[in-house]
């Protein structure tokens, strides 16, 4: 399987007379991780939402692999593209293996039980997000960090070669939040999410959209992007920015308003 390449070009998406994005263009090559930054309400879940095809663009086009994305077959999408949202409304009274074998849906005929292949793929997939011990759990009696752990491990199952993720870190502790980025990075798959966390985007990202107002306000390798200067136009605060003594990854420290008078 072939990671793929996703194209979004001229993107404008509009909510009545507001711009939730306009004119966004962006890029991520064959096995490129792709992180969008930028303060809440800057466009970033929106954009996101016209690559899973959930929000259909005003103009603009989004291309994976060459082709119009809003134009492929819905079981061919669901072998591409793979989402993990921000807000899932799921409540399911399904035992978690049971959730995360939904993630092979697409790849099954009608009525189709689960292979031995379905059953490798379910359990490498619950092994990578640390929720082997889950298994046999009702996914709506786990708390919120182990939700979202299920919900990537689903992802995973689905076997995407383009996987979109909005705050995946959401409810994870420290541990869970590096060893999911992790998996992620590793994935044979391109990689596009939102973070809010600039620290783990420089880490863990090939190259950072910072999104402000619904536009890109900047582009490019983590390390030439997040300056004390972009930082303070788009996030309204000052910050010290260092390299990182071990990892090399730019280091932002946030100053509080009283060190920063």
């Amino acid at each position: 399987m072939t990671a793929a390449d996703l194209s979004v070009d001229g993107v404008t998406l509009t909510a009545g007379a507001r711009h939730l994005v306009r004119d966004v263009s962006l890029t991520a090559r064959p096995g490129e991780t792709i992180g969008l930054v930028g303060p809440n309400g800057s466009g970033k879940s929106s954009l996101l939402r016209t690559v899973y095809r959930v929000l259909r663009p005003d103009a603009g086009e989004v291309k994976v692999d060459g082709a119009d994305a809003w134009s492929l077959p819905v079981r061919q999408l669901a072998r591409t593209v793979a989402a993990v949202v921000q807000e899932s409304a799921a409540d399911f009274d399904l035992a978690v293996r049971e959730v995360v074998a939904m993630g092979r849906t697409p790849h099954k005929r009608l009525l189709g039980g689960d292979t031995p292949e379905d059953a490798e793929l379910i359990d490498s997939a619950l092994l990578a997000v640390d929720a082997v011990h889950l298994a046999d759990r009702t996914f709506d009696r786990l708390s919120g960090g182990e939700r979202q752990r299920v919900l990537i491990a689903r992802a995973l199952a689905q076997q995407p070669t383009l996987l979109v993720l909005d705050e995946p870190t959401n409810h994870l502790d420290i541990r869970h939040q590096l060893s999911v980025l992790g998996t992620l990075r590793r994935l044979p798959a391109t990689v596009l999410l939102a973070l809010h966390d600039l620290n783990l985007a420089a880490s863990f990202c090939d190259r950072l959209y910072v999104l402000y107002e619904g536009e890109v306000t900047a582009s490019g390798p983590p390390a030439e992007i997040l300056t004390p200067a972009l930082l303070a136009e788009v996030y309204g605060v000052e910050t010290e920015v260092a390299v990182h003594p071990r990892t090399g990854a730019p280091q932002v420290t946030f100053l509080p308003q009283e060190a920063s008078a």
